[in-house]
């Protein structure tokens, strides 16, 4: 019996991969998804069925939580192989965790995008998009969550991070891809633990949350102006988990008020919990109650505050959801 054709939908939100340069300016959303997958030489030798969707066209940086939980509800309806997303850069770490947070089942979400726009010599759209659609497709990445793929690396959306702000290279992860395509196979090597699930449709309450990152000196007086203005705070704080001394008492009368998460400045690694004891260590603000991000970097743990906060989760909920977070 003949395989099984693969179907894979590509759905486009805008950004670099979309955009084309022109005389009066820079670079703007301007292709569709048609057009994008058009570009890509070789995907017709695939066997893979693709279908196209333009559902936003706009820059990486103009996404918003709701376009994002819509998308969420829409490729549920989807009756299809696997989903590739492809979008402006700015934001892809946040859209792929998001994703891996507000979907289940076990069928491969890839986000893509490109670093150079396709008026540009070495434009890397076109190879990105291919390699996706093959990850997309793959029995092998069937219940890896949501992943980034770029430059033929696999990354899992918990890990990715963008550290570059121009080179094609621009995405890595730390402990590492979790697979790589090479001679159009899709190779796998690990698979991340399940994220928490959340239902994009209970996502309904509005909330406001923010980053704050400690800086040498602080003396807590920004903190509490922002924590005037806001449902929810991480603060991305030095090494492992550490505050100036300043900043203590502040944050103590923020987290009565409000959930706020500790997570670290450095991108990777965990927050500790019992290594350190002076005043503004971790164990220090764990006791004043502040929630451990525990190896979430800020980013990614700013996604999950603002989702809980947005199903009305309570802090006792919040902050047994970030301990769930291995």
């Amino acid at each position: 019996m003949a395989d099984k054709v693969r179907r894979v939908a590509v759905i486009s939100l805008g950004g670099t991969i979309a955009m084309t340069a022109h005389t009066a300016g820079g670079a703007t959303p301007t292709l569709s998804a048609d057009d994008l997958v058009a570009a890509v030489p070789g995907l017709a030798d695939t066997g893979i069925h693709v279908e196209v969707h333009d559902f936003r066209r706009l820059p990486g940086a103009s996404l918003t939580i709701p376009d994002l939980l819509e998308l969420a509800v829409k490729i549920d309806t989807l009756t299809v192989d696997g989903v590739v997303i492809t979008q402006g850069t700015d934001t892809i770490e946040e859209t792929a965790y998001l994703l891996d947070l507000v979907t289940c089942g076990d069928m491969p979400i890839v986000v893509t995008g490109a670093m150079r726009n396709a008026s540009m010599a070495g434009a890397d759209g076109p190879a990105n998009v291919l390699a996706a659609i093959r990850v997309a497709a793959s029995t092998e990445a069937r219940g890896t969550g949501c992943v980034v793929v770029f430059g033929e690396e696999i990354h899992a959306a918990r890990w990715v991070r963008k550290t570059h702000a121009t080179s094609p290279l621009a995405f890595t992860s730390y402990p590492g891809t979790i697979g790589y395509v090479a001679e159009d196979r899709v190779r796998i090597l690990a698979c991340p633990d399940a994220s928490p699930t959340i239902d994009p449709r209970s996502a309904t309450s509005s909330a406001r949350t923010a980053i704050f990152t400690v800086g040498l000196g602080d003396d807590g007086t920004l903190l509490q102006v922002l924590g005037d203005h806001v449902d929810g705070l991480v603060v991305a704080a030095f090494g492992a988990g550490h505050v100036p001394m300043a900043c203590v008492d502040t944050l103590t009368d923020l987290a009565k008020r409000m959930p706020v998460i500790l997570a670290t400045r450095t991108g990777s690694g965990p927050v500790l919990r019992q290594t350190y004891g002076f005043p503004g260590s971790e164990s220090d603000l764990l006791t004043r109650g502040l929630i451990s991000g525990s190896t979430l970097d800020p980013v990614k743990a700013r996604i999950l505050l603002q989702l809980l906060l947005m199903t009305s989760s309570d802090k006792d909920q919040i902050t047994q959801t970030f301990d769930s977070v291995s």
